[in-house]
């Protein structure tokens, strides 16, 4: 598995997990949204390093000795 997809299936996780937890604690209503605020964080973060090619978790991952696929997807 490459860099690439784990940092997508790590993002996608958090994204479901965090509205899971919204979900679940009645959160979704927006009257408490610090579960969605993750959400963000998350969402803006895959936004953000899709334009700059900056994203941490590749960094700790390419560290960690995972092989990147080379291809960009």
């Amino acid at each position: 598995m490459t860099v690439e997809r784990i940092v997508r299936i790590v993002a996608g996780s958090f994204i479901m997990l965090s509205l899971a937890l919204a979900h679940f604690t009645g959160q979704a209503d927006l009257s408490h949204i610090s579960w969605l605020w993750f959400t963000a964080f998350v969402g803006f973060n895959l936004f953000q390093s899709g334009i700059t090619r900056f994203c941490p978790m590749d960094i700790m991952l390419k560290k960690a000795g995972v092989q990147s696929s080379g291809c960009g997807l």
